[in-house]
């Protein structure tokens, strides 16, 4: 991998690398624009949160106590934290060239490389980041509901992923067996050799 950062993302989808599509690309059917995709990735996010932390309460309720509430606020503020090394997760996950840009006026960041990836790969680089951040401290709550922050601190890091699960779905659903996918602007491509 080849980390570039790129800088601050002004929604000029033409200032984002790109590349020349392969023959026989399919434009995967998402969102066309980038806020579009922020605003729904923003309500399932919001919506997981919601739907995650109700575990977290009933479970976690009881070790909730005034020596150890700090604990719980900053847990529900640490993963803020994250943003920068949930997308070098991603980055990691590239063998070339990846840019790294934000617009956190938009309250996005992400990661552009325009290699091709098989399916398993491009779900592997989705998921890495929600799994290290999100879904580990979570299953270590529900081990140990006594760690309440720890499952408070995966909640909202498992919501941050949303859009991340969106491109699973649609490689999921879109990518037939054996298909490459890359990355064109915010754009993703498969296509069948």
């Amino acid at each position: 991998m080849i980390f570039h950062k790129a800088g601050k993302y002004n929604g000029d989808e033409s200032t984002l690398p790109q590349r020349e599509h392969h023959p026989n690309a399919v434009p995967f059917k998402e969102p066309k624009s980038m806020l579009l995709l922020s605003i729904i990735a923003n309500a399932g996010a919001f919506l997981m949160i919601v739907l995650m932390g109700i575990p977290v309460f009933l479970l976690g309720r009881e070790y909730i106590t005034r020596d150890n509430s700090i604990f719980l606020v900053l847990a529900l503020w640490f993963p803020m934290l994250t943003i920068v090394p949930h997308e070098f997760l991603h980055a990691l996950c590239f063998k070339k060239d990846v840019y790294y840009y934000t617009n956190f006026k938009q309250g996005m960041a992400f990661v552009v490389g325009t290699e091709d990836m098989s399916k398993l790969r491009f779900i592997m680089m989705s998921l890495c980041p929600n799994l290290v951040f999100g879904w580990i401290p979570y299953l270590i709550f529900l081990l140990f509901p006594n760690l309440v922050y720890v499952g408070a601190f995966g909640t909202i890091c498992i919501g941050m992923g949303f859009g991340d699960y969106i491109n699973v779905f649609n490689a999921l659903t879109q990518m037939p067996k054996g298909a490459k996918t890359y990355l064109c602007g915010i754009h993703s491509y498969w296509y069948v050799d």
